[in-house]
């Protein structure tokens, strides 16, 4: 009942905040939701045990909740102002950002059902409203590469184009979760097919777009944070085959290593832009700026740490995971904090301005 009591409060407060200044959220602001669910669910209970986090697990479960509930609403507010399609389905790249919609679903489902046994029956209705979500996401999605096809914007596609595979995996964890493994074996086939497929067309877009233009990239303006979810899709795609038990050990150990390159080359991509970031535009501007896509880098690394969690055996088969598990988390947990502070400071700054001046944001 208190946390019930807390989740009600969060809610109404910023409920409260989104009415009088009239926000509605960007497309991508479920990522928060994401980000923060997979760091409590896949980050802090993997490393530390149950018994020592166990209320830590529940209040951050209830502050993922409150903030998928209230972003929720947001998106009401843009429906009832007739604000909705202009917002989220006028432009078919980032009709993609629904992804977040879907997938920060499906962690909240999977928070309540591990968390708080007297609301599993509600976590399970939850997961079955969130497969019709996720059906007419991916209709979306169809159409939303047609409109970018007739409207010649491959120039301009990035990473949000994953979230149909993040999407789409992050189904099997949370059917997986909340009906505790019974899950015939044809369905979780075809959604670790479908995800595939749509990876391989997605990292290919994406390739073209920067392969082709690499002469005139500006690293620092071109290149997008959503970018990150090349090895974030892998990650959990690889979390979704170990979930369905469908993966050899054969076929495990590959996919770790593919996801492994691809974080270092993506990753070594971001530090390279990061530098001729502050070498442009200084420390404050270059790095201490919030931008709603930022969510999505702590969702891949949190979930490329649950994965590699998984798939380590504790004997250390390979330095990688040792690491990853041992110092990754740190890492995860101080970008927590910086994205935490660089969001209030944004929200804070919104709340200054008239209703008709105020940025979408996840805040």
């Amino acid at each position: 009942m208190l946390y019930f009591l807390l989740m009600m409060i969060m809610c109404a407060l910023l409920i409260a905040v989104f009415i009088w200044k009239k926000v509605y959220i960007k497309t991508s602001s479920l990522a928060a939701v994401m980000a923060l669910g997979i760091i409590t669910q896949g980050v802090l209970s993997n490393y530390f045990s149950t018994g020592e986090i166990k209320e830590l697990d529940k209040l951050l479960s209830i502050l993922t909740f409150s903030l998928w509930i209230s972003f929720l609403f947001s998106l009401f507010l843009a429906l009832i102002h007739n604000q909705f399609k202009t917002s989220h389905l006028a432009n078919p790249i980032n009709r993609f950002g629904i992804g977040t919609w879907v997938a920060g679903t499906s962690i909240c489902s999977i928070l309540l059902y591990n968390h708080f046994p007297m609301w599993q029956l509600a976590a399970k209705y939850i997961a079955i409203l969130n497969i019709f979500l996720w059906m007419a996401f991916i209709v979306l999605s169809l159409f939303s590469f047609r409109d970018m096809y007739r409207l010649k914007l491959s120039r301009n596609v990035h990473g949000i184009l994953l979230l149909t595979t993040v999407s789409t995996q992050s189904l099997i964890l949370e059917l997986h979760t909340v009906f505790e493994g019974k899950i015939a074996g044809y369905v979780n086939i075809s959604f670790l097919v479908i995800g595939i497929a749509f990876y391989l067309v997605c990292a290919a877009f994406i390739l073209c777009r920067y392969i082709g233009n690499f002469r005139q990239l500006d690293i620092t303006s071109d290149w997008n944070n959503t970018n990150c979810i090349l090895h974030g899709a892998l990650s959990i795609t690889g979390l979704a085959g170990i979930y369905a038990n469908v993966y050899s050990t054969a076929v495990l150990l590959a996919l770790c290593g593919i996801t492994a390159s691809v974080f270092l080359m993506v990753e070594s991509i971001e530090v390279y832009r990061l530098i001729r970031r502050m070498q442009r535009l200084g420390f404050a501007k270059g790095i201490l700026v919030y931008d709603v896509s930022q969510w999505s880098r702590l969702l891949t690394f949190g979930m490329f740490y649950t994965f590699t969690f998984q798939i380590h055996s504790g004997a250390g088969w390979f330095p990688l995971p040792s690491a990853v598990i041992h110092i990754g988390i740190w890492v995860i947990l101080f970008l927590l904090l910086i994205e935490v502070l660089l969001s209030m400071k944004f929200m804070l700054g919104n709340l200054r301005l008239p209703p008709k001046q105020i940025k979408g944001a996840a805040s």
